[in-house]
């Protein structure tokens, strides 16, 4: 009887064992950040490698604006904003002058199905105006788009005159935690 006894208890405690390693569930994988600093410090050497090819003017200022989201160029995101600080930052460590656009995003840009001509998108008359008010050569754009775990970004020179494209460095990050955080900042406060 005893023997009947340990062996059900055993049975049952294996049974309960193996049954609970199957119904737990995978853990997710969680994906790593990046350093963003480093991430936007790349974009701009390579903006400047490549301008510098074209002897850009290096005594005129350069303005830098906000990376707006490319489905709606009305919109940015803390990501948007910190990327475009960062840029510039290091644009002025590399001894450009460099004004800030503290505009709405609605500013930047306005479409080109204006301007068939044009290309996508084009400057604002707005930014237009400050780039004439600055005496700046170029102004450094940037769109950005999220998928499943990334986000893929684009960031641009314009020579400010003609809308011609300078430079531009395309790349993409994982979007971790801190990412997904930078993104989703302004969805939770409208």
């Amino acid at each position: 009887m005893m023997n009947k006894t340990i062996r059900f208890f055993c049975t049952t405690a294996l049974c309960t064992a193996l049954l609970a390693g199957c119904s737990s569930q995978p853990k997710k994988e969680e994906i790593p950040d990046v350093n963003l600093v480093e991430a936007s410090y790349v974009v701009a050497d390579a903006l400047l490698l490549n301008a510098d090819k074209i002897h850009l003017n290096r005594t005129k200022p350069l303005l830098v604006a906000s990376f707006v989201n490319v489905d709606d160029v009305q919109q940015s995101s803390t990501l948007g904003r910190i990327i475009a600080e960062q840029v510039g930052s290091r644009i002025s460590q590399n001894g450009m002058k460099v004004v800030e656009v503290k505009l709405r995003s609605d500013s930047i840009f306005v479409k080109g199905n204006q301007y068939p001509n044009e290309g996508e998108f084009l400057l604002s008359r707005e930014l237009k105006d400050l780039s004439s008010e600055h005496d700046a050569i170029a102004v450094v754009v940037g769109t950005y788009a999220e998928s499943k775990s990334r986000v893929y970004i684009t960031a641009k020179m314009l020579n400010t005159n003609d809308n011609s494209i300078l430079a531009s460095f395309d790349y993409s990050l994982p979007i971790g935690a801190d990412v997904k955080q930078m993104l989703r900042a302004d969805k939770r406060r409208r």
